[in-house]
């Protein structure tokens, strides 16, 4: 009994290490950038802070779904520009069409990701080649529909979307919610909901645990990583539109690069690569954490270049105690 007793104390401290670690990690990041640069807990940089990490953070929930399947989508960066690019042109032409707008550019995200789909779900391509076809083809679609220019969207309400705020600050002291928090919020909270009070997501977690098991408990596993990513691809439209409102244009070379930030944000929440696990509240700490990181060393005159050797060793960082924490 004693024995019993020590070994589910083991247990219960290492669960509350792994619950917590993060939050840890995070508040020791913010106290060591407050200390480092004087303007790091300002209003407006703190303001600016959460603004970053709202693109980033829808589309690292996104990614957090897909990587849980077993898979991976490079193509997030170019899906997110595919939809400020479309909704701004549709502005363009028709100024009085903006939730047609928006909703055709959330649509549109979401066609080019079925592609991904189809080769990972029904071809059995491997996930990472076939983001990678679709990381192409976007980047070329969205060019030529753009003719390789930005297109400038006037629309005061579109343009809130990224800038705007919950209510307004001056009738506040200056205290208030950004809209693009608001949204990332929202979507978490929606992800949430659909990873742990629906069947669907049950079978999001059965397939990257044990695809064969799935298979024989009667998951349908094409339909549940073709819906996956095209269910990424939404997130990746909504993501556009908050950065397309953010930058007051829609622009085909946008989010570039985002997908090493947002995959990053996933696994430093402790979603497994191999898939199967991962938890909302991780990724969530995981998004702060890289948007604390990313904002502080710009403060301290980091060059970006180092930037990315950080990131690197990070995400190393990650994986490798992922594996040693399921060989234990």
């Amino acid at each position: 009994m004693k024995t019993e007793g020590r070994m589910l104390k083991k247990e219960n401290v290492a669960l509350y290490v792994r619950n917590y670690a993060l939050a840890v990690i995070f508040i020791f990041v913010c106290l060591v950038f407050a200390i480092a640069s004087p303007t790091f807990l300002t209003m407006t940089n703190i303001i600016g802070v959460l603004r970053q990490v709202s693109v980033n953070g829808i589309l690292a929930v996104g990614m957090m779904m897909v990587i849980i399947t077993g898979g991976i989508d490079l193509s997030i960066g170019p899906l997110a520009a595919t939809a400020g690019v479309v909704s701004a042109l549709i502005l363009e032409n028709n100024e009085n069409l903006l939730a047609p707008a928006i909703l055709a550019g959330i649509v549109s995200a979401a066609i080019v990701s079925m592609w991904t789909g189809m080769l990972v779900a029904k071809m059995r391509i491997a996930p990472f080649i076939a983001s990678l076809s679709t990381m192409s083809i976007a980047k070329g679609v969205v060019l030529v529909i753009a003719d390789g220019v930005p297109h400038t969207i006037k629309d005061k309400t579109y343009t809130n979307i990224g800038n705007g705020f919950l209510w307004d600050p001056a009738k506040t002291g200056g205290l208030s919610i950004p809209i693009p928090i608001v949204i990332f919020a929202a979507v978490a909270v929606l992800v949430g909901i659909v990873l742990y009070k629906t069947r669907y997501g049950r079978h999001i977690y059965a397939v990257g645990g044990n695809e064969h098991a799935a298979i024989a408990s009667g998951v349908n596993t094409t339909k549940v990583k073709f819906c996956t990513y095209v269910f990424n691809g939404v997130l990746c439209g909504i993501a556009g539109i908050v950065l397309a409102g953010r930058i007051t244009s829609g622009q085909p070379t946008a989010a570039n690069g985002y997908e090493m930030d947002a995959i990053t944000a996933v696994i430093v929440g402790g979603t497994s690569m191999t898939g199967g696990i991962g938890r909302i509240s991780g990724t969530i700490i995981g998004v702060l954490i890289i948007g604390v990181l990313n904002n502080g060393l710009v403060l301290m005159g980091v060059s970006s270049y180092y930037q990315q050797i950080i990131k690197g060793v990070i995400i190393a960082a990650a994986v490798l105690l992922d594996m040693k924490t399921k060989k234990n």
